[in-house]
């Protein structure tokens, strides 16, 4: 049973989901920079305008877990799972994560700053009538 809310939970998969999609995001820049595509420029534009995005986010969050003493660090890997410590206001639990798990929901993540944060409505948006 864990002592964490949900929110302050999801906070933390966040801090390990976010570094990911970066690290893929620097992967695909590094691919499209030496691939033989004739216009590279928007590519690589959309990606670092994905990466700042993510970034921005990701020190978002780990300015709330600094503020709320929430911390997260990997324990151990193998070729099922991994699993990661939750520091949250002096307790310790560790969690295990099947790692197709992760992969997925960092390729969900993916897809979202890429795209479909375009699709749905953010806040910014106006309904007038």
């Amino acid at each position: 049973m864990t002592r964490i809310p949900e929110d302050d939970r999801n906070i933390l998969e966040l801090a390990i989901y976010l570094p990911m999609v970066l690290t893929i995001l620097n992967r695909d820049m590094q691919v499209v920079t030496s691939s033989p595509f004739k216009l590279k420029r928007p590519y690589l534009e959309l990606i670092e305008e994905t990466m700042k995005t993510i970034q921005a986010e990701l020190a978002r969050v780990r300015r709330y877990m600094r503020n709320n003493k929430m911390k997260v660090e990997k324990i151990q890997t193998d070729d099922a799972f991994t699993m990661y410590m939750f520091l949250y206001k002096g307790y310790e639990e560790h969690h295990n994560y099947f790692n197709p798990r992760l992969r997925n929901r960092v390729e969900e993540l993916l897809r979202h700053y890429l795209f479909q944060r375009f699709l749905s409505p953010g806040k910014d948006s106006t309904k007038e009538a």
